[in-house]
């Protein structure tokens, strides 16, 4: 007899190998439906309750972080609000000599008319100083290339003497530097003749 899994018996029910048993079905298949329902229920009850508490404190934390973010915002505008009125009040205390300059040559245009002129330099020079002081220096770029960076052209001159493209009379100053400009100088730029 040939040994193949369907020619061998069992030696208890002498059944061909593979029938005498039942199929094995796993151990939660002998549990009532009923009962494996309710043990599901109650894991997946649990798992909810698990994360409804989780969402609960991630809202907790993402509330509590929108009130960190409005504080931070609240007190970030007060301390700009400050430092803004402190440099307002820098500025306008470098430019109060000059304001004196003037009152006291004010004062003495009326006793000493040629003293006006001489007044007007002093705060003139006062003015420029504050001006420098304060990150703007003066720019009187004349004899310089011309830099569309630091000179805006008013006029354009032939000039023999002067090579072209350079600064022939500057009309208003410039005041600041490359990085931190006021405004740039006014000028006039020297061009080969017949251009």
């Amino acid at each position: 007899m040939s040994s193949t899994p369907n020619s061998r018996r069992t030696e208890q029910t002498g059944q061909p190998a593979g029938r005498d048993r039942p199929l094995e079905q796993p151990a939660h298949a002998e549990q009532p439906e009923q009962e494996r329902a309710a043990e599901a229920a109650g894991r997946d009850s649990g798992e909810v309750e698990r994360l409804r508490a989780r969402v609960e404190e991630l809202e907790d934390l993402w509330r509590r972080a929108l009130a960190d973010l409005d504080n931070l915002r609240k007190r970030m505008t007060r301390e700009l609000e400050t430092q803004r009125r402190a440099q307002r009040a820098e500025v306008t205390a470098a430019w109060l000599p000059v304001l004196d300059d003037l009152e006291r040559a004010l004062q003495h245009a009326e006793s000493d008319p040629a003293s006006v002129l001489e007044g007007v330099r002093s705060v003139r020079d006062r003015a420029v100083a504050t001006l420098r002081d304060l990150g703007y220096p003066r720019r009187d770029d004349l004899g310089v290339p011309f830099d569309p960076a630091r000179h805006s052209a008013v006029a354009v001159r032939t000039d023999p003497d002067v090579p072209p493209g350079t600064v022939v009379e500057v009309h208003q100053p410039g005041y600041g530097d490359d990085e931190n400009q006021l405004r740039p100088a006014l000028v006039s730029v020297s061009a080969k003749a017949g251009d």
